[in-house]
């Protein structure tokens, strides 16, 4: 004789399947935010080498600079004496 399933089970089985994809959901939405997370922290870190890249850039032609006005200086210096 074929025993059929007591309707409390397929309620319980029901509700687990609910359940199961909540978590699945759920799991799915936390590892979309770790991953956006990541993503704005790799642009800062990117942005942040960028700056320093420009501000080493800047250091070195205003050095550039200074050198240049001192080498004229010297230039005019010698052209009058």
């Amino acid at each position: 004789m074929a025993v059929t399933p007591s309707k409390d089970y397929k309620r319980r089985e029901r509700e687990q399947r609910k359940l199961d994809k909540r978590m699945a959901r759920e799991a799915a939405k936390a590892e979309k935010a770790a991953a956006r997370e990541a993503e704005l922290l790799a642009a800062e870190e990117a942005e942040a080498a960028e700056a320093a890249k420009k501000s080493e850039a800047e250091k070195q032609a205003r050095i550039e600079a200074e050198f240049e006005a001192e080498l004229e200086a010297e230039r005019k210096a010698q052209m009058k004496g």
